[in-house]
């Protein structure tokens, strides 16, 4: 089956389609032994794709959702020999984080070699839910909850509107249900920061539809076929599974 060479590359882990499509165009990367170029097709059954001189082989795509721990890296390997995610779960492929949670925050990550889902599921502009519970230390005011609500200013640039639900308040502790459609590098803290509250534990429960349902926390399982094309269907992709 011909298929664009991005897309053939994002499904074999490379990376994401823009990813490849940035290899493509620094010249990294060869078709038959020859420079590719951006638009062509490939056939992945008889073609030889390399990135760097390094053989692409199409692996088979798997999906893991973890209910990652505190003190764990959401990345493929740490220099500094730090416990990862992904050290975490039990692919035969090589999988990669869907974006990042802090080292200190649990919750829902998915695991996966699907480079367009991947892409779908972590860039901003597709939109998608990242839902977090996390307690603040003090009695949230309701003028903090409005403030959130319609997006704060951070060092980066402000932010989107949020859902916000106070799950419970005391003069010691409240609970706070989030809603974010874009997750920047440790967001939620640093929103909750600028109208002066801080963060005593974060976790987030939804990515999604990917929720972490019964997982306890470092509990994982992989995604079946059907949960593979609800998955897809409901960030705007195709429903095969491969």
């Amino acid at each position: 089956m011909v298929e664009r060479l991005q897309k053939m590359m994002a499904y074999a882990g490379v990376g994401s389609r823009r990813y490849c499509e940035e290899l493509i165009r620094q010249g990294r990367v060869q078709v038959g032994g020859r420079k590719a170029h951006l638009g062509m097709s490939v056939d992945p059954t008889t073609d030889v794709v390399t990135v760097d001189g390094k053989p692409v082989r199409r692996e088979p795509l798997e999906y893991w959702v973890l209910n990652k721990p505190r003190g764990t890296i959401c990345t493929a390997n740490d220099p500094r020999g730090r416990p990862t995610v992904v050290d975490m779960v039990p692919a035969q492929s090589r999988v990669y984080p869907v974006g990042r949670l802090d080292w200190d925050t649990t919750g829902v990550i998915l695991l996966t070699n699907d480079g367009e889902v991947a892409l779908r599921l972590a860039h901003p502009r597709f939109g998608v839910e990242k839902e977090y519970l996390v307690d603040v230390r003090g009695c949230v005011s309701l003028e903090a909850v409005r403030t959130i609500r319609r997006g704060t200013v951070l060092d980066d640039g402000p932010t989107m509107p949020v859902q916000v639900t106070v799950v419970s308040a005391t003069p010691m502790r409240s609970t706070l249900r989030l809603v974010l459609r874009e997750g920047r590098n440790r967001q939620v803290r640093r929103m909750l920061e600028t109208v002066g509250y801080k963060v005593l534990a974060l976790h987030r429960c939804r990515i999604g539809d990917l929720d972490d349902g019964r997982l306890p926390v470092g509990g994982f399982r992989r995604l079946g076929s059907a949960d593979i094309r609800r998955l897809r269907a409901s960030i705007g992709l195709d429903r095969s599974v491969s």
